[in-house]
């Protein structure tokens, strides 16, 4: 009979093969995964609840080079605070490139929100600057289409020459505000 020693487990062990696999599992390369068939189908049904809630942004869609369109972005914070969401680059209602959107902030702030958002690239320089870029920041200078208490705002011969417009809607949670002022945008393979 022989006798063969089996090393006892020990918690050192147990949390680097823990740590292992889940470095194993986040790199995984999205090969056969249906990430984009699920984020095309959010887009699909985000366009349908804004054209429905906001008949102005079809016109507004007719007239732009490109729409980003984020479904989902969850925001959450005390004094320090984040978000995250992943959506697609449309063009002439065609699914082109993903994007994620990472956001920070820091400040007086408590609560969570989900909302969705469209970017309206009103230009093609504006939708090249944005498709060139490492990573697209979402600055001050957006003319919002869509206000803050869900209202619908005309869009109007001044708002249409601006080169990026965005729509924020479908928002749930409990959280003051929702600006894209400070989100960064980053080209993803789902």
């Amino acid at each position: 009979m022989s006798s063969t020693l089996i090393p006892r487990p020990t918690r050192r062990g147990l949390l680097l093969g823990m740590a292992g696999l889940t470095v194993t599992a986040a790199c995984g390369n999205g090969v056969g995964n249906s990430n984009a068939a699920q984020i095309d189908a959010r887009v699909i049904a985000t366009l349908n609840e804004m054209y429905s809630e906001f008949p102005n942004t079809v016109e507004i869609s007719q007239k732009a080079a490109g729409m980003l369109v984020m479904p989902l972005l969850t925001e959450a914070g005390f004094v320090f605070g984040g978000g995250y969401g992943r959506g697609a680059l449309r063009i002439d209602g065609v699914t082109v490139d993903y994007y994620s959107a990472v956001k920070g902030s820091a400040g007086f702030q408590v609560g969570a929100q989900q909302y969705a958002h469209v970017l309206f690239f009103m230009t093609q320089d504006a939708l090249s600057e944005f498709r060139r870029s490492s990573g697209w920041a979402a600055g001050a200078d957006l003319e919002y289409v869509v206000s803050d208490q869900g209202d619908s705002l005309a869009a109007d011969t001044n708002t249409l020459r601006s080169p990026v417009l965005a729509a924020v809607f479908g928002r749930a949670g409990l959280r003051v505000g929702a600006t894209l002022e400070g989100t960064k945008y980053t080209r993803i393979i789902p």
